[in-house]
């Protein structure tokens, strides 16, 4: 299930408040300044802290490569 258009906008990472990167293909948020993806859930993502995990580089690097098929959010628009 993907994400709501209105949630989206604004999404931002837990803990640095910047916007993430969608990749609905893989029910994935990512933060491209740290690497740490969050899981979404059934629509839900999970964006609790120490939920996070960390990337490998080479998954950072497979995910920043298809970045165009991603979604930004909206977080940190207002920061």
């Amino acid at each position: 299930m993907a994400l709501d258009t209105l949630l989206i906008e604004i999404l931002a990472d837990p803990i640095d408040k910047g916007s993430l990167l969608y990749f609905a293909d893989e029910a994935l948020l990512l933060n491209p300044r740290t690497s740490t993806a969050y899981a979404v859930n059934d629509g839900i993502p999970v964006l609790l802290p120490d939920e996070g995990r960390a990337l490998e580089a080479a998954e950072a690097e497979r995910l920043m490569a298809k970045a165009a098929s991603a979604v930004e959010t909206g977080g940190g628009a207002g920061a």
